[in-house]
């Protein structure tokens, strides 16, 4: 769109996070850091570490209040973010540093506390490990709580908000947004970010606009002040003018009436022009986000990743706690499907009472499987967990990380030992439980036909087959132009996979990061897909497409496509179909 700026106004660019226009008054969070910082007598030391202790204290009472609200509140998601903050106040290294660096540097608490958590953050933040770099958010978050603490200044609350805003922050953590008032927010603008930050899965959780990455917003604004912000193209127009207004407002209109044709769609099948039916099915992580399922109409659950239970806390889960967990998913999806994936820990995921170095437990060291395999004590209480949960509704199990024939039998082989126990104990369960495997390892690839034959479902993940496939770190951003999902061995990949499953008479689904681009639907739809698994905001705009052309158009096109040489020609072709056929897709898509 072209905006005539005037000397009032400006444009600050930055990354789209969640479609959509809001035209609004802001809301600033401002950045909670700044403290007050001087020295302190050797004979005050005692009295300044006991004012941190008794900070320290107060936190963790106000912390673990909320995460009692919340869980009361069923809201299992917010209430871990909080349990995960009081780890880090039990965590002894932590809490010992700031009071040696009160001691040490004779400084007032309020500073050693900033100073040590920027340690902290420094050290996590370079992380190669994502879960290490997502830890850090932790720590901003805990040395804020402690710093408005130790000040006496409460920090905002969002849960009171009166009217409709649009926030504007640095950043945003869990805990600065789990409990506001998602009611009268109506879009998000950071400073900092990426689309898998925090405040970007969030926004198109809620269904409004974001954009992040966009430098310094907070500076430039005050709160009630008027913005527009375009989260489809990552922009925010500042002061913006009565044309700038205008204009946006028949955007803003334009998008509203895509969004209801898409919302028309839920309760419509997932139909091909030609009458072949296929099926989309939602990738979780926690049991809150089953709300979302439902709302935008998947058929299903086709990746349950559990690691959350294991992750954030110094203890493994107990059975119990697993079998309650997917007892509750389990009956709130019935009778559609919830494809639960085994513990996929290591890679980027750790729990850090395993003792499990991050070299060992690489991308390519011991994990999913492989550590489940080895850690057998770890991997039996899930299985039974599963197990017992599966009399409750319409639950499959998944093997992660599945190489050959010989890690699929070692499976498969504990969870029978899983299965002999519970009978023997007199627990039920359901004995035709389905058994996957999921396919992303080019071994797993190209021994499919083996495979095949001993599962009763394949589920391709292709954020990992990619990266294996092409030797390139989806989290290394040095070689991001090398993680290439139109490579033609990929593409190839996911055809013979799906072929192979076709030909041993079992079903095939993908639960990659492809499955909810619709530029890929028509190109997977050709190959033969039968399940397509995705974030669920994002199912009614695959289901779009999909009832929009028919199976033989996909066909044909898939036809061509395996046909060029380079990732470049295929996705030029892809697009261009796509274009022609769904511009307003590619427009105000997720």
């Amino acid at each position: 769109m072209n905006e005539n700026i005037n000397n009032h106004n400006d444009i600050l660019n930055g990354t789209p996070a969640s479609p959509g226009i809001a035209i609004g008054s802001v809301f600033i969070i401002h950045d909670e850091l700044h403290v007050p910082r001087y020295s302190i007598s050797e004979w005050t030391v005692k009295s300044e570490i006991e004012r941190f202790n008794l900070a320290a204290e107060q936190v963790k009472t106000k912390l673990s209040e909320i995460s009692v609200q919340l869980v009361n509140n069923l809201y299992q998601n917010g209430a871990g973010i909080f349990q995960a903050h009081l780890m880090i106040l039990e965590d002894r290294v932590f809490i010992d540093r700031i009071r040696h660096a009160i001691e040490s540097n004779l400084s007032n608490a309020e500073a050693a506390v900033l100073d040590v958590g920027e340690e902290f953050l420094h050290v996590f933040s370079q992380s190669d490990d994502l879960y290490l770099r997502d830890k850090a958010v932790d720590i901003r978050d805990i040395v804020k709580h402690l710093i408005s603490s130790l000040t006496g200044r409460e920090r905002l609350d969002l849960s009171e908000l009166k009217e409709e805003v649009i926030v504007v922050a640095h950043d945003l953590t869990p805990s600065d947004t789990v409990l506001m008032r998602k009611d009268r927010i109506i879009a998000f603008a950071t400073d900092v970010g990426s689309r898998i930050s925090h405040t970007a899965i969030l926004a198109r959780s809620l269904g409004i606009p974001a954009a992040v990455g966009l430098g310094a917003i907070t500076a430039q604004l005050k709160t009630g002040d008027l913005i527009i912000l375009d989260g489809t193209h990552g922009k925010a127009i500042l002061h913006p003018n009565e044309e700038n207004i205008r204009n946006y407002q028949l955007e803003q209109e334009k998008f509203r009436a895509f969004a209801e044709s898409l919302h028309r769609l839920k309760e419509l099948p997932v139909i091909t022009l030609d009458g072949h039916v296929k099926k989309l099915s939602a990738n979780i992580e926690f049991p809150d986000e089953i709300y979302a399922v439902k709302r935008h109409g998947a058929q299903g659950i086709g990746l349950y990743r559990t690691e959350y239970f294991y992750v954030g806390r110094d203890n493994l889960p107990s059975e119990d706690e697993l079998f309650e967990d997917y007892k509750e998913v389990a009956q709130q999806i019935a009778p559609e499907a919830v494809i639960i994936r085994t513990l996929d820990l290591g890679g980027d995921k750790f729990a850090s009472y395993l003792g499990i170095s991050h070299a060992v437990g690489s991308m390519m060291g011991l994990r999913a499987i492989r550590l489940c395999l080895k850690y057998q004590d770890i991997f039996l209480p899930q299985l039974r967990a599963i197990l017992r949960a599966s009399v409750y509704g319409n639950i499959k199990i998944m093997f992660p990380m599945i190489s050959g024939i010989e890690e699929l039998r070692q499976a498969k082989k504990v969870l029978g030992k899983a299965k002999q126990q519970l009978t023997d104990d007199g627990v039920p369960f359901d004995p035709k439980m389905e058994v996957g495997a999921m396919i992303e390892i080019p071994s797993a690839a190209m021994t499919a036909d083996i495979l095949a034959k001993e599962v009763d479902f394949f589920s391709i993940g292709t954020n990992d087959l990619i990266q294996y496939s092409l030797a390139a770190d989806r989290a290394n951003e040095e070689i991001a132009e090398l993680f290439e999902p139109f490579h033609p061995a990929v593409l190839r990949f996911i055809q013979h996979v799906i072929n192979v499953a076709h030909g041993n008479g079992i079903g095939v689904g993908l639960c990659g990061e492809m499955a909810g681009d619709p530029v890929f639907t028509m190109l997977l739809l050709g190959m033969g897909l039968d399940e397509f698994s995705m974030s669920p905001q994002v199912i009614p705009e695959i289901k779009r497409i999909i009832r929009a052309i028919t199976l033989k158009e996909a066909q044909e096109l898939t036809r061509e496509i395996m046909t060029l040489s380079t990732a470049w020609e295929i996705e030029q072709r892809v697009y261009e179909e796509a274009q022609k056929r769904l511009p307003e897709l590619l427009d105000w898509g997720q």
